[in-house]
C-alpha cells in the first residue's frame, strides 16, 4: 500500500516537482505504477480517457467443479461460486464508483470491472487493496476470412458439401445422429437468424414463435470509434443481427441445411444460440468476455447477469472464430481465466487457430494459445495444411505448449450468408465450425459425454486421422503425431463416436447334464465391455427356457416370472460379468428343441439394450460311438 499511495501522491504534486537541469526547470515525468499495464500507461499519458479493466486480487476456485457429477449442477456450482466471490469482493470499489458517478460493467466469469477514466481515476483505483492490475481493454480488428477467388467448392451427393462429407458428417447422420438434444453457441459479429439454413434450428423460434430472451445478446452497445459511425444493425440489438456476414457464415458450417439442397452443416439436429461480440470485425477484451458470460447463464434481454442467469440454459459448446492479439494490447492473461473459468463449469471451448501462418509460432492470440480451448488448424478438402493457418508452439506465453490440437476444412468453405444467399471463403474462422459441429454430433451419439469436456476433447483429437509433418516447428521430427501443424491430424467424426460409442459383447454357450438321456441344460453368459468407457448400473437378464424348470443359478441373482437377473454397479473397460444357471429338461419328450433367446444386457450408457443370439439345443444330445483301430504293426 505505501508505493501506491507514494505514487499517488507524486502525481497529485506533480505540477510542483521540479527537477533543474542546465538551468533549466522542468517537470519529473511520474513512474508508472507497477500494477497499471504500460498500455493504459501510455495511453493516459495526454491526459485522455482510456478503456481499462480492473481486475481484482480475489477470483473465485472453480477447482471444485470437477468433483461435483451431472452437467447442469457443475453449470449450477460454477455461477454461484463466481458470483459470490465477485458480489463481495467488489462491493467497497463499487461503491467508490457509484458516488464518483463512474460508468462501469461488474463481471463475475472472471471477477474484474470494465470503465472508462483518466490516469488521475487508473491510479486511485490501483491503488485499492482489492485491485491485482489494471489491464487495457483495446479495440480488436478480426482477421477477416478470405473470400474464395475461384470457382466454388463441388458438392456430393444430395447437396452435401464437400468438406462436411470430408470429415464423414453424413456417415455419423446415417447412424441417426445429427446433434439433436444439444445446444451450441457462437461469439461472433452477429447471426441472420431467418437465414433458410439457420432458422429452424435457431433455440429461440419453435416454428410458430419467437423469445430472443436467454438466445440471443448483443455485447455492442455503443458506437465504436474505430469503425465509421453507425452501424448497419444498430446497437443493444433486441433480435439477432449479422454486420458484416462472418457469424451466420461460421454459424452455417455448424448447424446449416435449409432443407432444400444447401446441407452446408456439421450437426443440422442442434440448436443454436448466439451472441455479437464484434462491431463490424472489431472487438474488445470486454465484449469477449461479456459473451462468454452470458453462454454460461443465459438471460433474457435487457437481464442482469448476476440476478437473472439460468444456468440450466447453457449451451454445451461454444465457438470462437476470433482472436485477441497482444501486439494490440489485449491481456491475454484475462482472457484465459474467462476461457478456463467455461470450461471447468463443463462447457467445451472450440477457438480458431488464427491465420498468421506459414510461420511456426504463429499460434500466438488468445483464445486459440490456451490449454482449456480446442484449438482448430485449417487445411484444403484434402487435408492437406493451408498456408495461412498458425503454426505451434506456442511460445508468447512461455508454455511452449503444442497447437493446434487438430485440424479441419478451412479452404473455399461454402456456407451461409446474410440475405439467403451461400458464399465460400477461407480462414481458421472456417474450420474450428466444424470441431463445434463434430461435438453436437458426438455428444448426441454417447451423452453420457456431455459435461466431461476431457473425455469429449480427447475423443475427437485422438480420433482425427494422422498426419505428418516436415516444417519441424517445435522441433517435430517427421513421423511426430500430434506435431505443431496440424495437431493430431485432420478431424475424423465418425471416427470420434465409433471411439466413444459404449460397446458389449454377449457370449452364451450350452452344455448338458447326463449321459444316454439329458437331464439337464446348463447354461453360461459372458458379458464384456467392449467399449472405451465404464458402464454403470449395468443389468443382465435371461428368460429360462419354456416347459423347462430353473434348478440352480449362480451369484446373486433375481428371479420372477421366469426372469433371472444380475446386476453390477459398474463394468470398466474390457471387464466382464458372468453369470451360470441350469434347468431340468427331464420332463421333455426326446428330440424337442430347446432355445433360449430372451437374453440381453442394458446400462445407464447404452442407448438401447444388447441382445444375444439365440441358443438352441436338441435332445437328446447325439450319442457318438468312436470304433477301435487296431495297429497291425503291433499284432
Amino acid at each position: 500500500m505505501r508505493c501506491y499511495l507514494r505514487a499517488g501522491l507524486a502525481v497529485a504534486l506533480g505540477g510542483l516537482l521540479l527537477l533543474a537541469t542546465g538551468g533549466t526547470l522542468r517537470a519529473r515525468a511520474p513512474s508508472r505504477v507497477a500494477n497499471i499495464a504500460p498500455e493504459v500507461w501510455d495511453a493516459s499519458a495526454s491526459g485522455a480517457d482510456v478503456d481499462i479493466l480492473l481486475i481484482l486480487r480475489d477470483q473465485a476456485d472453480l477447482s471444485g467443479a470437477w468433483d461435483v457429477s451431472g452437467r447442469e449442477a457443475r453449470l449450477r456450482y460454477g455461477y454461484d461460486t463466481l458470483r459470490v466471490t465477485a458480489q463481495r469482493s467488489q462491493a467497497g470499489i463499487r461503491r467508490v464508483l457509484d458516488s464518483a458517478g463512474v460508468n462501469y460493467r461488474p463481471f463475475y466469469l472472471v471477477n474484474m470491472i470494465a470503465l472508462r477514466g483518466d490516469r488521475d481515476l487508473v491510479i486511485r483505483l490501483a491503488a485499492r487493496p482489492e485491485i491485482a492490475r489494471v489491464v487495457a481493454n483495446p479495440k480488436v480488428r478480426m482477421s477477416t476470412p478470405m473470400p474464395d477467388s475461384g470457382p466454388l467448392v463441388p458438392q456430393t451427393v444430395a447437396g452435401v458439401e464437400a468438406n462436411v462429407a470430408y470429415v464423414r458428417a453424413p456417415d455419423v447422420w446415417a447412424l441417426g445422429y445429427t446433434g439433436e438434444g444439444i445446444v451450441v453457441a457462437g461469439q461472433d459479429t452477429g447471426y441472420d437468424w431467418q437465414h433458410p439454413a439457420l432458422i429452424a434450428q435457431y433455440r429461440g423460434y419453435d416454428g410458430v414463435t419467437v423469445t430472443h430472451d436467454y438466445n440471443w445478446h448483443d455485447a455492442i452497445h455503443e458506437d465504436d470509434p474505430s469503425t465509421s459511425p453507425g452501424n448497419p444493425c444498430g446497437f443493444d440489438l433486441a433480435a439477432p443481427c449479422d454486420d458484416i456476414g462472418h457469424g451466420t457464415h461460421t454459424m452455417g458450417t455448424i448447424v446449416g441445411d435449409d432443407g432444400a439442397g444447401n446441407r452446408v452443416g456439421m450437426a443440422p439436429g442442434a440448436r443454436w444460440i448466439g451472441c455479437r461480440n464484434m462491431d463490424r470485425g472489431w472487438g474488445t477484451p470486454e465484449r469477449y468476455a461479456e459473451c462468454f458470460q452470458f453462454f454460461l447463464a443465459p438471460y433474457p434481454l435487457g437481464g442482469d447477469p448476476f440476478q437473472d442467469g439460468e444456468p440450466d440454459l447453457a449451451p454445451h459448446v461454444i465457438n470462437n472464430s476470433w482472436t485477441c492479439p497482444p501486439y494490440e494490447g489485449c491481456d491475454w492473461e484475462t482472457l484465459q481465466a474467462v476461457v478456463e473459468n467455461v470450461r471447468a463449469a463443463g462447457i467445451l471451448v472450440v477457438a480458431s487457430a488464427g491465420n498468421g501462418g506459414s510461420s511456426c509460432s504463429t499460434v500466438e492470440h488468445p483464445p486459440a494459445i490456451y490449454g482449456a480451448a480446442l484449438s482448430v488448424g485449417a487445411t484444403d478438402n484434402s487435408g492437406a495444411i493451408a498456408s495461412f493457418s498458425s503454426r505451434g508452439p506456442v511460445t508468447v506465453d512461455g508454455s511452449g505448449r503444442l497447437k493446434p490440437d487438430l485440424s479441419a476444412p478451412g479452404v473455399g468453405v461454402r456456407s451461409s450468408v446474410p440475405g439467403a444467399g451461400y458464399a465460400s471463403f477461407s480462414g481458421t474462422s472456417m474450420a474450428g465450425p466444424h470441431v463445434a459441429g463434430t461435438a453436437a454430433l458426438l455428444w448426441s451419439a454417447v451423452p453420457h459425454l456431455l459435461g466431461d469436456v476431457d473425455a469429449t476433447e480427447e475423443a475427437i483429437a485422438r480420433a482425427a486421422r494422422p498426419r505428418t509433418t516436415t516444417e519441424g516447428c517445435g522441433g517435430d521430427g517427421t513421423g511426430d503425431v500430434p506435431n505443431n501443424v496440424y495437431g493430431w491430424g485432420n478431424l475424423d467424426v465418425l471416427a470420434a463416436v465409433e471411439r466413444t460409442l459404449p460397446g458389449v459383447q454377449i457370449v452364451k454357450g450350452v452344455r448338458r447334464s447326463g449321459q444316454l438321456r439329458v437331464r439337464s441344460l446348463e447354461y453360461a453368459l459372458v458379458v464384456t465391455n467392449t467399449g472405451p468407457v465404464t458402464l454403470t448400473g449395468v443389468v443382465l437378464t435371461d428368460m429360462v427356457p419354456l416347459s423347462t424348470t430353473l434348478t440352480w443359478a449362480s451369484g446373486h441373482y433375481t428371479s420372477a416370472g421366469g426372469w433371472l437377473s444380475w446386476t453390477t454397479e459398474s463394468l470398466g473397460p474390457s471387464e466382464t460379468l458372468t453369470a451360470e444357471f441350469a434347468v431340468s429338461v427331464e420332463s421333455l419328450p426326446r428330440g424337442s428343441l430347446v432355445i433360449n433367446a430372451d437374453y440381453q444386457v442394458r446400462a445407464r450408457e447404452l442407448l438401447t439394450p444388447v441382445v444375444g443370439a439365440p441358443v438352441e439345443a436338441v435332445l437328446p444330445w447325439r450319442l457318438l460311438v468312436f470304433p477301435v483301430l487296431r495297429n497291425s504293426q503291433l499284432e
